[in-house]
């Protein structure tokens, strides 16, 4: 297996953490996905993370409940750090040297995100875990992850989901919706194809970063996409 991508993103939901669980963390599933993580580590691949929270909290929802926005991503830009940390303690126990650096300034848990220390851990080898998004309110993680990505002058976004790539309508639902295997970010904006927050997408065009949408729970998804292989989703 030789992979396609020196330097790459992954972006993962909170909610596939969870497993079965109805919420929360599921231990196997943080180690199965840490196991993908570590062989495409194994191969020299530069790999930096961004994790949501909708497994704990999700600001957004809440907002919408009536609970202050600002309050309510701030709660849910925490349940990022307890995921990213979660992942960290899984990485270090296979052996893979990770860092986490948050957007909020929590010292005592973890680094807070300045640049130039973030490349230095990547020229390290270390995996790099953004956590607490841009650490500002009203930014989703899919902001987060594209902005990261641009920062730290990734290849490629490897956009973890549910299905094998992206469709004009949920094929969980509609057995007839098409899938395609390469779409460009206007197409994805256009059609509202709802792979990520159409700021995310501007900014991945812009700074001419693919997106590769693959489906997390299939057995060495990761390192398939990473080496150009098995299903997924190009967007450029």
């Amino acid at each position: 297996m030789k992979p396609k991508y020196k330097r790459i993103l992954l972006k993962l939901s909170g909610e596939g953490l969870m497993g079965n669980k109805p919420f929360g963390i599921c231990g196997e599933e943080v180690l199965r996905l840490c196991e993908q993580i570590k062989q495409i580590h194994d191969l020299n691949v530069e790999v930096c993370l961004v994790i949501g929270g909708g497994n704990i909290f999700r600001g957004a929802k809440e907002a919408a409940s009536g609970m202050d926005r600002s309050m309510a991503d701030q709660v849910g830009m925490l349940a990022t750090v307890m995921n990213a940390l979660f992942l960290q303690d899984c990485l270090l126990k296979l052996g893979v040297d990770t860092r986490v650096m948050s957007g909020l300034q929590i010292p005592e848990v973890c680094e807070p995100y300045v640049y130039q220390k973030a490349v230095r851990h990547l020229k390290k080898g270390r995996v790099l875990i953004f956590a607490a998004g841009t650490g500002c309110p009203y930014f989703t993680t899919d902001t987060g992850a594209a902005l990261r990505a641009s920062e730290m002058n990734c290849e490629a976004i490897f956009k973890a989901t549910q299905v094998d790539g992206v469709y004009d309508s949920d094929p969980r639902s509609n057995d007839k919706a098409k899938r395609f295997d390469e779409v460009s970010y206007d197409e994805v904006v256009e059609k509202n194809l709802k792979i990520m927050d159409i700021s995310a997408v501007v900014l991945a065009k812009e700074s001419k970063i693919k997106i590769i949408v693959f489906k997390q729970q299939d057995e060495g998804s990761l390192l398939n996409a990473v080496c150009g292989k098995g299903l997924f989703t190009v967007v450029k």
